[in-house]
């Protein structure tokens, strides 16, 4: 006899309260399919968010530019601090990003758990194989986010690890 999944028994392999991709935007759809880093934003207070819009201009000095929510406790954090820090991210740290973007709870707070170092920008996991840490200089509307520059003031390499990338609503390790 064939016996039915009882509700609940099963988990879904995609977001059933997704929009559909043929109803979602063009742009949206366009900017899915370019794979991006996933960093890890931090400011003292301590407050963070996983950041897959960033981009870092090579110069002297040397820039950084990401766009982030305005409403984000980060936001807030950073504009009242002046600087922040930025990590790119690993394939061992899925759940710190998802934890970080809201999709994961985060019990007694975000930074419970794990390991973090102490920086004047904000605390960086201490896995981290790199992070900068930066000045605020600008920041401005930009579509639905908030544009945000900075002055790139301080940069440690640890170590070489693969980068976590974020393509098509996913996670994908090199």
């Amino acid at each position: 006899m064939n016996n039915p999944i009882e509700p609940g028994a099963q988990i879904h392999g995609t977001d059933p309260f997704a929009t559909p991709e043929g109803a979602r935007s063009p742009i949206r759809r366009f900017r899915g399919r370019l794979a991006s880093p996933v960093t890890l934003w931090t400011a003292p207070g301590p407050a963070g968010f996983t950041v897959s819009s960033t981009l870092v201009v090579d110069g002297d000095p040397g820039r950084l530019l990401g766009v982030l929510d305005d409403e984000s406790d980060l936001w807030t954090a950073l504009s009242a601090a002046g600087r922040f820090a930025v990590a790119p991210l690993g394939p061992t740290h899925r759940q710190l990003a998802d934890r970080f973007a809201g999709l994961m709870p985060a019990p007694g707070g975000l930074f419970q758990g794990g390991s973090w170092t102490e920086t004047p920008y904000g605390p960086v996991p201490a896995d981290a194989a790199a992070w900068a840490g930066c000045r605020l200089d600008n920041a401005r509307e930009l579509g639905w986010g908030l544009l945000v520059e900075a002055t790139i003031e301080q940069v440690e390499i640890v170590s070489e690890a693969p980068p976590l990338i974020h393509y098509r609503g996913r996670y994908l390790a090199s």
